[in-house]
């Protein structure tokens, strides 16, 4: 899903993940065809607390400066950028339709978005694919996609103030699909669910046959990790932050306390929670597609014995999805660190990836 910026023509596009804790900025390269992509470029910014706050910009020039400095400390070149939005509001709706054409769709679909979407029709953008799913004879599935328009405009003016041009903006949830997509083969009766666990958002997309029948982002998410952190130790967002994912604070202790291990323990399961009671909810509404397998990614899927304790809640397969498992190796890049921030990078090289939509 993606909605288009006129006078694109371009090889390249980098694929800018602007999150709330962080800016990623990836670049790709088509090494020919059928010989998959390079990762030639990556840098990372952090995005100071607080500025993005339940999909509000609430401090867009400290959210320039880190788009800035991600392109900066990944020496990237390339002005054209894809980014991608998620949470309340965009909308995103299997619909069935009478059958039609793609150009008459084109035509009525902001009728037809009336009916299911929660906004004014024209306070947003819309996007739609039609799907190759529908058993009813005269009808078609169409996947529906509505992102409110001030919501587009603030990554337009942030992408803008930081010197870029966006060429599209996606949808975090389908970003990652893409990214799946390259690095996983998928059986055609095959239904998986991918989770990116974010800050502030949870996107969550159920894919059955390799296409999306399932699609919610919940706020219950890794942010919580670090408040509850901070509470137990009285420290700083920042230090909470590193201690959420393996680290060390400035005077904290090689073990780490009881009062965090509870804390994390407690947040894990309310995370897992809200993530299977979504799966749950698709499981009673879809009668013949059970899920196979759940990939995880995202920053805070990398918390210690989130997967252990996700397989033990919901009794699926788990795993950690890696986007970058049939990237070709660059030598300027530590494969060290690749590995360790690979789960982290699933929106932004799903969006890199669009360049192939693009051109």
């Amino acid at each position: 899903m993606k909605i288009r910026f006129p006078s694109f023509n371009a090889k390249s596009i980098v694929g800018l993940d602007v999150g709330s804790s962080s800016v990623k900025a990836i670049e790709l390269a088509l090494k020919g065809k059928g010989k998959g992509f390079e990762l030639t470029h990556l840098g990372i910014a952090q995005v100071p607390p607080e500025a993005i706050v339940q999909g509000a910009f609430l401090n867009s020039s400290a959210i320039t400066e880190a788009i800035t400095e991600a392109i900066e400390n990944a020496k990237i070149k390339t002005k054209n950028v894809a980014a991608a939005v998620c949470g309340h509001s965009v909308i995103v709706k299997k619909v069935s339709l009478p059958q039609m054409t793609r150009d008459e769709l084109e035509e009525q679909i902001r009728w037809e978005a009336e009916q299911y979407i929660p906004f004014d029709v024209n306070e947003v953008n819309l996007d739609f694919q039609i799907l190759e799913t529908s058993e009813g004879e005269g009808q078609m599935d169409v996947l529906l996609v509505a992102a409110k328009k001030d919501l587009i405009d603030d990554y337009v003016q942030v992408i803008g103030e930081a010197g870029l041009t966006p060429v599209a903006v996606d949808v975090a949830a389908f970003a990652v699909e893409n990214a799946f997509e390259a690095n996983y083969d998928i059986a055609p009766d095959d239904v998986i669910a991918l989770v990116n666990i974010g800050a502030q958002v949870v996107n969550i997309n159920v894919m059955a046959g390799g296409v999306p029948c399932f699609t919610r982002d919940i706020t219950t998410a890794g942010n919580q990790y670090t408040e509850e952190i901070q509470k137990a130790l009285s420290i700083s967002f920042e230090e909470a932050e590193r201690i959420k994912l393996g680290g060390q604070g400035t005077d904290s202790q090689d073990v780490v306390p009881q009062e965090v291990e509870q804390a994390m323990q407690s947040v894990t399961e309310t995370v897992i929670g809200e993530i299977s009671r979504s799966l749950d909810f698709y499981a009673a509404t879809t009668a013949d597609s059970r899920i196979r397998k759940v990939y995880l990614s995202g920053g805070s899927a990398k918390v210690a014995g989130f997967e252990a304790a996700f397989h033990e809640r919901t009794g699926l397969a788990v795993e950690t999805l890696n986007p970058l498992s049939r990237m070709l190796p660059n030598s300027r890049l530590d494969q060290d660190y690749l590995d360790s921030i690979a789960p982290a990078l699933g929106v932004g090289v799903g969006l890199a990836l669009r360049q192939a939509d693009l051109r």
